[in-house]
């Protein structure tokens, strides 16, 4: 018989472990559970019950579906609560188990999957383990007593997916494979088969559930490929059937109410879904390519960001330097670094530590991607000739006490937003620079007067994000003395040996040996010597330096210093700041 911690079965009865009679109901101590482990509060769970009360539905199905509880963290309330095993990923086999004797049907609507069997007994994954019929059912058609292990539902439907193909499904892969020129309204009756609309869904509540920022969907001469993007770094998916790539892009598209007939220009759109009881927003592009379109989808889920300062993991030096710019009340701040370094993250908190009904604060972005209250954000829209410059200038006749603008990209925006920090306005915005210091050599290739460089500007912070090591299994190792020769560790540890610690890999972080990801920055302060060497023409290299004179810590030292304090590893600091180690 398979052994474990589950709960057994046959075909007449239900039997559990040698426990003690439960005292309260099942739902009672689920809720119990879940406000114990700290999953969600009992406002919540009274909330819950009372919208379960209303509708018929399970206390469980609720809290889900308004978000308070994640499908990870029931699965984990289920395996505590009956002391349960929760199924691993790894554990859902390549093929189907006892599919002779349990049809797909029934295990959709049962959410459940056998995943091992012998001549004794039968695994079964179940999303509901307190689903005696299921239990029953299963146990009589197998012929063989259950054990129960607690599925996630995304990681369950996904197995189910892959292991019981829809037949509608492979009608649409055929489908799509004639060699025929697909038209508009075709497109759309394949984006609207039900196999399509599950598979796109269940392609989103993976990314969703899983914390992935992003998802790429890209379409190859013989394959579909799906990767996610975490903590910086894309993974790839197990990949849908590639007669499906034309659907799939096109239910995208559908839903990001783009032209799903135009198929040879880049679109963006947007959506808004409601995912697992989570309100979410999608930021979607498309692009064509050689065997059809690419699609990416940028993740907006606000409950995943975080608009303060330390869970950015900015060095408190670094935030004291940038609040006090952001306090003063004209002139230019900002943010710097490449596509995706979190520049966006850090505005948005300056700006909502800057709201307050003393000032009228207005943004001009592209795109507009989290909604903050009370303060007023405008798109831009080139298409129609409303570019940053446009805005800018009609934003000056809204008597603003702030404005951020997205971006400075060139000559005419950097001009104006000079003038309105000359006549009294505070300005944030970003550039895409490596450092610092390299800001202001580009705003002056932009075109820029060194006298107006100086007299606006009151700060730069440059920004780069690293990927922190995942506490449950990163590895402390003595930092190898060429190491600590090149990038003085003796020094930065205070003499004593220094450590350093390397990622490993377990079920916690994905076997990356990472788990999220941290800011290092460095702010860089305009002073006397610093405007001299403006003057002067100096190269970054120059001006790098007299700032560090000045008391600036540099991205790469704050990078040195976290990989000392183990909140990162020094492959890390390396790779992100492309520096030769």
């Amino acid at each position: 018989m398979v052994k474990g911690g589950g709960v057994f079965a046959d075909g007449a009865a239900v039997t559990q472990q040698k426990l003690e009679p439960p005292a309260i109901s099942p739902e009672a101590g689920l809720a119990r559970r879940l406000v114990a482990d700290g999953l969600c509060d009992a406002r919540a769970v009274e909330r819950g019950r009372l919208m379960a009360a209303e509708t018929g539905q399970r206390l469980e199905a609720v809290l889900i579906q308004l978000g308070l509880v994640t499908e990870q963290g029931l699965a984990g309330a289920y395996a505590g609560l009956l002391g349960l095993p929760v199924v691993a990923p790894a554990r859902y086999p390549d093929s189907a188990v006892l599919a002779e004797r349990l049809p797909a049907r029934f295990l959709r609507a049962a959410r459940a999957l056998p995943i091992a069997a012998d001549a004794e007994s039968v695994v079964l994954a179940m999303a509901d383990p307190l689903d005696r019929f299921t239990l029953r059912a299963v146990a009589s058609a197998a012929g063989r007593p259950v054990v129960v292990e607690v599925a996630v539902p995304i990681e369950l439907e996904a197995a189910l997916e892959r292991l019981y193909p829809e037949a509608g499904a492979a009608d649409v892969a055929a489908d799509q494979a004639a060699p025929v020129e697909q038209d508009a309204e075709r497109l759309k009756d394949l984006a609207s088969e039900a196999p399509v609309i599950r598979l796109v869904n269940q392609i989103i509540a993976r990314a969703v559930e899983t914390r992935a920022s992003d998802i790429h969907v890209e379409p190859f001469e013989d394959r579909l490929r799906v990767r996610y993007r975490y903590d910086g770094a894309l993974h790839e998916a197990e990949a849908p059937p590639a007669g499906l790539a034309a659907a799939i892009v096109s239910r995208i598209k559908i839903m990001a109410r783009l032209d799903i007939a135009e198929r040879r220009l880049p679109q963006d759109g947007r959506i808004k879904l409601a995912v697992r009881g989570q309100d979410i927003d999608f930021r979607v592009s498309t692009l064509p390519a050689l065997h059809g379109e690419t699609v990416v989808l940028r993740v907006l889920d606000r409950s995943a960001v975080a608009f303060d300062y330390a869970r950015l993991g900015l060095a408190p030096e670094v935030v004291a330097r940038f609040a006090a710019a952001l306090e003063l009340p004209n002139g230019i701040v900002l943010v710097t670094g490449p596509t995706g370094s979190g520049k966006t993250t850090t505005l948005y908190t300056g700006l909502l530590a800057l709201n307050a009904v003393s000032r009228k604060i207005i943004t001009a972005e592209d795109p507009i991607e989290f909604q903050l209250p009370g303060i007023n954000q405008t798109q831009v829209k080139p298409q129609i000739g409303l570019s940053f410059a446009a805005l800018l200038r009609s934003m000056l006749r809204q008597d603003p006490d702030v404005i951020m603008v997205g971006e400075i990209r060139d000559l005419e925006t950097a001009q104006i937003a000079v003038q309105a920090a000359l006549t009294g306005h505070l300005v944030l915005s970003t550039v895409h620079t490596n450092s610092a210091a390299a800001t202001i050599t580009r705003l002056r290739d932009m075109g820029l007067e060194d006298y107006l460089l100086t007299a606006v500007l009151r700060g730069v912070l440059a920004q780069r994000l690293i990927r922190r090591l995942c506490t449950e299994c990163r590895r402390p190792e003595p930092a190898p003395p060429a190491l600590v020769a090149r990038f003085g560790l003796a020094a930065r540890s205070g003499g004593t040996a220094a450590t350093l610690w390397h990622p490993v890999g377990c079920a916690h972080c994905r076997n990356t040996g990472y788990r999220g990801r941290q800011a290092i920055a460095e702010f860089l302060q305009p002073d006397a010597a610093l405007n001299a060497l403006v003057f002067a023409h100096a190269d970054h290299g120059r001006i790098e330096q007299a700032a560090v004179a000045g008391g600036m810590v540099t991205m790469f030292d704050a990078g040195i210093v976290a990989a000392l304090r183990g909140e990162t590893s020094i492959e890390e600091v390396v790779r992100s700041l492309r520096t030769e180690a």
